[in-house]
């Protein structure tokens, strides 16, 4: 029995990385689009297609199953129709929608997906996900790869330096840093930071056990100032990334609109996971699924915050604290999140009910009794009702935790396995 399971995998990877083969090359096609719209209105608008000379990603799992993220796209093989590859992923865009200046006015963001080079004519589409958590078609686009206005990157070109390398790209999950708000002069102590973070990293479960799985790479990008913008304050710098703190008018928010120079600079290394590093003491950091994610380095707290966020965008994990006051209705009560992290109790037996022990009590009582249990702690999503977490407290919930809770460290180890089996 042991040898027919072992020829059937054996087959199921040959399988895999022959379907690579037979539609894409070893390039990466990035499709850069503007996001439109606002509170109840959304459109995608063509931007500008780009070649980049390198693909780090899936070669086999080349269907995303994960089902997460507020958005997905698809390439269907023009001849076939059939699905080659997807890609679920949260922008930006769709956390601004649920903000109140998108009942006030029309924004457009930047965004772009990125996607092994085609072979032949392919089919890109673009899906929503609605108030009810299902896909909606948004947008559908005809791509010849053969097409000559489809560019090639001709700037942004940056040394890289290995911070962690365990194997083919292709067959791991693979994290690169990238600076912003580093001088060339101190780009010792941006690869410094990340060595840092590197090691933090690997105290945490999953990570400690998925090591070898992962690598780690740091663009070394120089900016021409430090720090980062602070609007409030009307103090602004030249940096490589244009970020800025009060995002959503939210102070500790720093995050960058300009997603465009992001990839740009990503794209010089393999890359499945963008975290940014930069260069600041003023608190804040943030980070959406399978965007990017972002943290300062010289603040006390700064492993910390990088943890956290790192749970935003590798696995989508949920904030696990209650009012936070910058988003409206971000979790219907009627509808079970697609977060793995939290529940509106509405399909609790899809989220981590059979983690739960008979004799606690769901909804779990905020009772010290409980605390180092797995329940169904009310308080989480930005909204004190209606929105339940698994454990009193966690890194998601607070900076002062030990790590990661058993929910989410699964989440997080299904996501990392998913991309490099």
């Amino acid at each position: 029995m042991k040898i027919v399971i072992f020829i059937f995998v054996l087959y199921q990877s040959l399988f895999a990385q022959n379907a690579f083969s037979d539609y894409f090359e070893g390039e990466t096609l990035r499709f850069d689009y503007y996001h439109i719209g606002n509170d109840s209105s959304e459109s995608i608008v063509f931007d500008e297609m780009i070649e980049e000379p390198i693909w780090g990603g899936r070669i086999t799992n080349l269907v995303d199953t994960l089902n997460l993220g507020d958005y997905k796209f698809t390439i269907k093989d023009a001849e076939s129709n059939s699905i080659i590859y997807s890609q679920d992923y949260s922008t930006l865009f769709g956390e601004w929608r649920t903000t109140d200046e998108a009942k006030e006015i029309t924004r457009s963001f930047s965004g772009s997906v990125i996607f092994p080079y085609p072979k032949n004519s392919v089919i890109l589409e673009i899906y929503s996900r609605d108030r009810e958590n299902n896909f909606r078609k948004l947008f559908t686009f005809n791509i010849d790869p053969d097409n000559y206005f489809i560019g090639k990157k001709t700037e942004y070109f940056f040394d890289v330096d290995t911070i962690k390398y365990t194997g083919d790209p292709s067959e791991k999950y693979d994290i690169v840093f990238i600076p912003e708000g580093y001088t060339k002069g101190s780009m010792d102590k941006f690869i410094a930071d990340c060595d840092s973070l590197r090691d933090y990293l690997f105290r945490f479960e999953p990570f400690d056990k998925l090591e070898g799985k992962i690598n780690i790479w740091a663009v070394k990008a120089p900016s021409v100032d430090s720090l980062c913008d602070v609007p409030a304050d009307d103090k602004w710098y030249s940096t490589i990334l244009n970020s800025s703190y009060y995002t959503f008018d939210s102070e500790r928010y720093l995050m960058t609109t300009d997603y465009k120079r992001v990839r740009d600079v990503a794209s010089n290394a393999p890359y499945d996971q963008i975290y940014i590093l930069a260069n600041s003491e003023k608190y804040g950091g943030g980070a959406i699924y399978n965007h990017y994610s972002l943290t300062v380095t010289n603040n006390p707290m700064f492993r910390e915050i990088f943890l956290h966020e790192l749970g935003h965008g590798i696995a989508g994990l949920a904030d696990e604290y209650g009012y936070d006051g910058t988003y409206n209705d971000f979790y219907p009560k009627d509808v079970e999140p697609w977060e793995r992290n939290i529940t509106t109790l509405v399909d609790f037996d899809k989220k981590w009910k059979s983690l739960v022990d008979e004799d606690t009590p769901i909804p779990t009582p905020n009772d010290p009794v409980y605390y180092d249990k797995i329940g169904a702690f009310e308080g989480a999503g930005y909204v004190n009702e209606g929105v339940y977490r698994s454990t009193y407290n966690s890194i998601m919930k607070s900076l002062t935790s030990n790590g990661f809770n058993k929910v989410s460290q699964k989440a997080l180890k299904d996501v990392i396995l998913f991309y490099s089996k």
